[in-house]
């Protein structure tokens, strides 16, 4: 007899597929804002943490007014702290920045290399072996990624010389979000997903509105109504929602399988930037994109 999915299962691999391809909705928003309007990086981030941040904290009185609440220790305040502004603070400040120069679908293939970074920082802090296979998968995803990005250096070196630079941006993001996942992954086990999920991300709109405050001269007041609905959207769809749906995924069907669901996020951001910011996708791009999740999946199973 084949082995059925249970209910709770099933409804779990939905919830981390629909977290999935919400957070890859981030990029294109980010791109419609700049083809759209003036915004500028600084301005956009600030704006879809503002939006953001009421949700957070409404989330994290709740997760501590609960009768199980463990009260986290001034270490686990600080590192919190830490890890939120580098995880959600510092990679999106990178991100924003890196989206100006280069496209989504880019983007989101740089970005995916993370777990890679992950393999290899755990190995260089923790002492974690890395077996030959693993080593095989880092060799595929980062063959696919130079196929990808020479197809479209390609295409962004007659009309865009600051590629590399927004490529570079990009791939810093990735390994300061490497380091954040790292971190999160020593936190979560002490103080729960989705208390840490809500003041992390409490801690980094914070870091992201002082960033702004003290290094713009823009006013957040003066955009047009486009500037807003693409923030809101950013807060709601790829920011809020998502970081919930990952956590209650993960809670479900564990970090492995909600792993190989996440690895919709390159394919979605690619087809959504097709149909909504008219990107080409090349052959090339097409076998790279095959090439990292093929590494990346592997480096998970192996990982588990």
């Amino acid at each position: 007899m084949t082995k059925q999915l249970q209910p709770g299962f099933a409804g779990g691999v939905l919830i981390a597929l629909l977290g999935a391809i919400c957070f890859s909705t981030k990029a294109v928003f980010v791109k419609l804002a700049y083809r759209d309007t003036a915004v500028d990086a600084i301005s956009l981030l600030a704006l879809r943490m503002i939006f953001s941040l009421p949700f957070f904290i409404v989330s994290a009185a709740f997760s501590s007014s609960r009768q199980n609440n463990v009260r986290f220790t001034g270490k686990q305040w600080l590192a919190v702290a830490a890890i939120g502004c580098l995880g959600y603070y510092v990679s999106s400040l990178l991100d924003f920045l890196g989206l100006q120069y280069v496209s989504a679908g880019i983007e989101r293939l740089i970005l995916f290399v993370y777990p890679t970074l992950v393999l290899l920082m755990s190995a260089i802090i923790f002492k974690v072996k890395i077996k030959p296979i693993q080593w095989l998968a880092l060799l595929i995803t980062y063959a696919g990624l130079f196929a990808a990005f020479i197809s479209e250096a390609d295409i962004q070196s007659v009309h865009n010389k600051s590629f590399l630079l927004g490529s570079l941006l990009i791939f810093i993001c990735a390994f300061t979000y490497a380091a954040y996942i790292v971190g999160s992954g020593r936190l979560i086990p002490m103080v729960g997903a989705a208390k840490f999920n809500s003041y992390a991300m409490s801690f980094a709109s914070i870091g992201v509105l002082l960033h702004f405050f003290i290094t713009s001269d823009v006013s957040l007041f003066h955009f047009s109504a486009q500037v807003y609905v693409y923030g809101l959207l950013m807060a709601v769809l790829s920011t809020v929602i998502p970081s919930y749906l990952v956590v209650e995924g993960i809670k479900r069907i564990g970090s492995d399988n909600a792993a190989i669901v996440g690895s919709i996020g390159p394919v979605s951001t690619i087809l959504m930037a097709y149909f909504f910011l008219q990107e080409t996708v090349s052959w090339l791009q097409i076998i790279g994109t095959v090439l990292i999740l093929a590494g990346v999946l592997l480096v998970g199973k192996q990982r588990n």
